[in-house]
């Protein structure tokens, strides 16, 4: 289990009246200000113990500025025994009718029950061009739509298929 990484900063008279984004990606060079950003909206950095609301936030000479850093999230596809409406399939692809409400990789918020977990599960062998979270996914329909889905079982079909697609041919 990985655990938050937390830093502690205290402003100095150089600091002082600096903007708190600012001040924080000066004394961490490993984080952004777009990632400080969405720490901040999260509310992972406090000043003094309050949590800062805005970036555009001034640090004051002795200022305590905490940062929480959550752990990342890594995801990975597990097989799944879940029906698929198979249409076509051959040595290089497999159309499959996603039904609506089937999500088609897995996400932070649905790890399991996607497409691709009841593929890997059915398929010998899926491309690997998009990693192991997406493994064969040429294109992608959103949850709420159902219809066809092309689905590569080698990186030589997904790269002809995604250029295909690009190409409108």
């Amino acid at each position: 289990m990985q655990c938050s990484i937390k830093h502690t900063l205290i402003t100095d008279e150089k600091s002082a009246g600096k903007r708190a984004d600012i001040f924080i990606t000066e004394e961490l060079d490993e984080l952004t200000r777009s990632y400080l950003r969405t720490l901040i909206e999260k509310g992972c950095v406090k000043r003094n113990g309050n949590i800062i609301k805005k970036c555009g936030e001034c640090v004051n000479l002795g200022d305590v500025i905490d940062i929480e850093i959550p752990p990342i999230v890594t995801l990975s596809a597990e097989p799944e025994n879940l029906p698929l409406d198979i249409i076509y399939e051959d040595d290089d692809l497999i159309i499959i009718n996603k039904a609506q409400g089937m999500v088609t990789h897995p996400a932070t918020g649905t790890p399991s029950g996607t497409l691709v977990n009841a593929l890997m599960y059915r398929a010998e062998r899926l491309s690997t061009i998009n990693g192991i979270i997406r493994p064969g996914i040429v294109h992608r329909l959103d949850k709420n739509t159902s219809g066809l889905l092309v689905v590569a079982k080698n990186d030589r079909a997904h790269s002809s298929l995604a250029l295909q697609i690009a190409e409108k041919t």
